[in-house]
C-alpha cells in the first residue's frame, strides 16, 4: 500500500474530488445492500402466504427507485475517481517532460530514448490505475465488505457470519504474498519492455542504414529475441496474477459451503427463517466482489508502486548544468573571449581541449577547422554551456557565461548542429520553431537567405508541406538549409554553424555565406567546418589539432604559413577542380 502514501501529495491536492467520489461510492455500496434484504422479505412472504399483488408492486417500485439512484451515484463516483486519476497521469507526464528538457547532455548519453518513452507511457499508466482502480478497490473492498458483514451480523445471524468468514485470514495472507511477488516481477517486466521499446526506436530511426547493409533479417531476429524476453518476463507476472482469482474463488466457495451447511441447520432448528438464509447467501455473494477487489487491489497497487519507483528514480536525477544563484537575466552581447587551460569531459581522464586562448570581436566571423576529433564541436558546445569548465573562463562582452542565466545565454546564441533535427510539422512551423509568432513574410525572408525558398516552393504544398519524422522526406542539404533558416529567424547575437554546410554544393555554400555576411554585419558568427571554403572569408581562423590551437590567422596569413591549413586548402581546391572538370566533360 506504499503507493498511496507516495501519492499523498496528489490526494491532498485533489482531496475534494476524491472525498466526493468516495462518498458517492459508499452510497452506492449501501444501496446495493437493499435488494438482498427485500428478496428475503419476499421469500418469507411467499412462504407465509402473506404476499399480495399490491405489496409485491410496492416492493418492485421501491427496487426500481433504488436502481435509478444507484445508477446516478455510480455515474458520479466514476467521474470523480477515474476522472481525477486521469489528471494524475497528465500531471506526471507534464512533470516528466519538463524534467527531460532541463537535464544535461550527459543524462542522454547514459539513458536510452526507448527507456524514457516507457517511463512516460507504461509506467505512468500503471500509476494512474493505482490512483483510479486502486482507490476504487480499496474503498469498495473495505466499505462494501464492512457493510455486508455488519448487515449479516446485525440483521441475520452473527454466529453464521463468523462461521462463514473463518477462511478469510488465509485469503489475506495469500494475497499479500502474491502482491510482494508481483511487485518484483512487474519491475523486471517493465525494464524488459523498456529494452524492447528502445530497440524499436533505434531500428525505425535507422531503417535506411539497416536496409543499406542488408541487415533486415539480423535485426528481425534481434527483435524476436528481445520480444521473447518481454513475453517471458510478463508471463512470470501473469503466473502470479493468475493466482489471485482461483485463490479467492476457492475461499469464497468454502465460505458458501460453510454458510449452507450451518445455515440449513439453523433453519431446521428454527433459529433462522428460510428468507433470512436466502438473504444471507445473497449477501455472501455480494462479498465475492470485495474479496476479488482485495486481490485486484494488491495487483494494481504493486504494479503502480513498481512504476512509481521507476519514475521517482528518474525525477531524482538533477541537471548538472543550471543557472548560478544571482545570475543575470540580461541577454549578453559583445566580444567573445575564450581562456581554457584544460577541459575534460565529466568522468574522463583525457584532456579534450588545452591552451585555448582567443578573442573574436562583435560582428566578426570565426572559422574553426581541423581533423575529425580535433575538438571543434567541443569548443562550440562549451559556449552553449552544455558542459561547464573545470578550469578557465568564457566571456561574452566581458561577462562570464555562467554569470547569466541559461535562458539568457541561449537567447543570445543560434545553433545549427551537425545532426539536423526537424519535427513532424510543416516546413513553416519547423523554420519558426524558435519564434512561433513569426509572420509568413519573415519565414520566407530567412528561407531565401538560407537558399531553401525555391526548393520549398517546388514541394506540392509549399511551406505547408508536412515534414516526415526527423526530416526523413528531405535531402541532407535541404535539412541543413532549413536548420540555417530556423537559426536566422531567431536573429541571435552569436550564430554557430557546426559543420552545417557539408551537405550543400559549393555554389549554394557561397550564396549562403554571402547572404550571411550581408545580413549579420553587426553580429558574431562562428563556423566549424571540414571544407575550408566555408571559412576562408572569416576574420579569424583557428586550426585545431589534438585539442590545441595549431595555427591561427586570416585565410591569407594561413596560406602564407605553409602549414596544415595551406596543405589542406590546396588539396581541396584540386578536388574541386577535378570534380568540376568531370562534370564539364560529362
Amino acid at each position: 500500500m506504499r503507493i498511496f502514501y507516495n501519492l499523498g501529495w496528489f490526494f491532498k491536492q485533489e482531496k475534494y474530488r476524491y472525498i466526493l467520489g468516495v462518498l458517492f461510492l459508499m452510497v452506492s455500496s449501501a444501496l446495493s445492500l437493499i435488494p438482498p434484504y427485500v428478496v428475503g422479505v419476499l421469500v418469507d412472504g411467499i412462504r407465509k402466504r402473506s404476499l399480495n399483488p399490491l405489496l409485491l408492486s410496492e416492493w418492485i417500485g421501491f427496487l426500481i427507485l433504488i436502481g435509478i439512484i444507484y445508477y446516478f451515484t455510480g455515474y458520479i463516483w466514476r467521474q470523480f475517481i477515474f476522472g481525477t486519476s486521469v489528471l494524475l497521469g497528465q500531471q506526471l507526464r507534464n512533470t516528466l517532460y519538463r524534467h527531460f528538457t532541463k537535464l544535461s547532455p550527459d543524462f542522454y548519453q547514459k539513458h536510452r530514448i526507448g527507456d524514457l518513452m516507457a517511463h512516460a507511457t507504461n509506467d505512468i499508466n500503471a500509476v494512474q490505475q493505482a490512483a483510479g482502480d486502486g482507490i476504487l478497490t480499496l474503498v469498495d473492498s473495505i466499505t462494501m465488505g464492512a457493510m455486508v458483514i455488519l448487515t449479516m451480523v446485525v440483521m441475520i445471524n452473527w454466529k453464521l457470519t463468523i462461521i462463514a468468514l473463518l477462511p478469510m485470514p488465509v485469503m489475506a495472507l495469500l494475497t499479500m504474498h502474491y502482491g510482494n511477488l508481483l511487485h518484483k516481477r512487474f519491475g523486471v517486466a517493465q525494464e524488459a519492455f523498456s529494452d524492447l521499446n528502445d530497440k524499436v526506436q533505434e531500428n525505425v530511426s535507422g531503417v535506411r542504414v539497416v536496409k543499406a547493409f542488408g541487415e533486415e533479417e539480423a535485426q528481425i531476429e534481434s527483435f524476436r529475441v528481445a520480444s521473447k524476453d518481454v513475453v517471458a518476463k510478463n508471463m512470470a507476472v501473469a503466473k502470479v496474477d493468475a493466482l489471485f482469482d482461483p485463490t479467492i474463488t476457492l475461499i469464497v466457495a468454502i465460505c458458501f459451503f460453510l454458510a449452507l451447511i450451518f445455515g440449513s441447520r439453523y433453519v431446521i432448528l428454527g433459529t433462522m427463517t428460510l428468507g433470512q438464509l436466502t438473504s444471507f447467501t445473497l449477501y455472501l455473494g455480494q462479498l465475492v466482489w470485495p474479496m476479488l477487489a482485495f486481490g485486484f487491489l494488491f495487483n494494481t497497487v504493486e504494479r503502480g508502486s513498481a512504476s512509481y519507483d521507476r519514475i521517482q528514480r528518474l525525477l531524482a536525477i538533477q541537471p548538472v548544468i543550471v543557472s548560478k544563484e544571482g545570475a543575470s537575466a540580461v541577454t549578453p552581447s559583445g566580444d567573445v573571449c575564450y581562456t581554457i587551460p584544460d577541459f575534460r569531459y565529466p568522468g574522463s581522464p583525457d584532456s579534450v581541449l588545452q591552451a585555448i586562448d582567443f578573442t573574436i570581436h562583435q560582428g566578426e566571423t570565426l572559422g574553426i577547422v581541423g581533423k575529425t576529433g580535433a575538438g571543434k564541436t567541443t569548443l562550440l558546445r562549451l559556449l552553449l554551456r552544455e558542459f561547464d569548465l573545470q578550469d578557465g573562463r568564457i566571456e561574452i562582452g566581458g561577462t562570464s557565461i555562467d554569470a547569466v542565466t541559461l535562458e539568457a545565454l541561449r537567447r543570445a546564441i543560434g545553433y545549427v548542429p551537425q545532426d539536423h533535427i526537424l519535427f513532424s510539422a510543416t516546413l513553416s512551423e519547423n523554420i519558426a520553431f524558435a519564434r512561433p509568432e513569426a509572420s509568413q513574410e519573415e519565414i520566407e525572408r530567412v528561407a531565401r537567405l538560407a537558399n531553401i525558398h525555391e526548393d520549398i516552393l517546388n514541394f506540392p504544398d509549399g511551406y505547408a508541406t508536412v515534414v516526415g519524422e526527423r526530416g526523413v522526406t528531405l535531402s541532407g542539404g535541404q535539412k541543413q538549409r532549413i536548420s540555417i533558416a530556423r537559426a536566422l529567424l531567431a536573429d541571435p547575437e552569436i550564430l554557430i554553424f557546426d559543420d552545417s554546410l557539408s551537405a550543400v554544393d559549393a555554389r549554394t555554400e557561397v550564396a549562403i555565406l554571402q547572404a550571411l555576411k550581408k545580413e549579420r554585419h553587426n553580429k558574431t558568427t562562428m563556423i566549424a567546418a571540414h571544407r575550408l571554403s566555408a571559412v576562408e572569408h572569416a576574420d579569424l581562423i583557428l586550426v585545431l589539432a589534438d585539442g590545441r590551437i595549431a595555427e591561427r590567422g586570416t585565410h591569407d596569413q594561413l596560406l602564407a604559413n605553409q602549414g596544415w591549413y595551406a596543405e589542406m586548402y590546396a588539396h581541396q581546391q584540386l578536388e574541386s577542380l577535378v570534380s568540376e572538370g568531370g562534370r564539364s566533360n560529362g
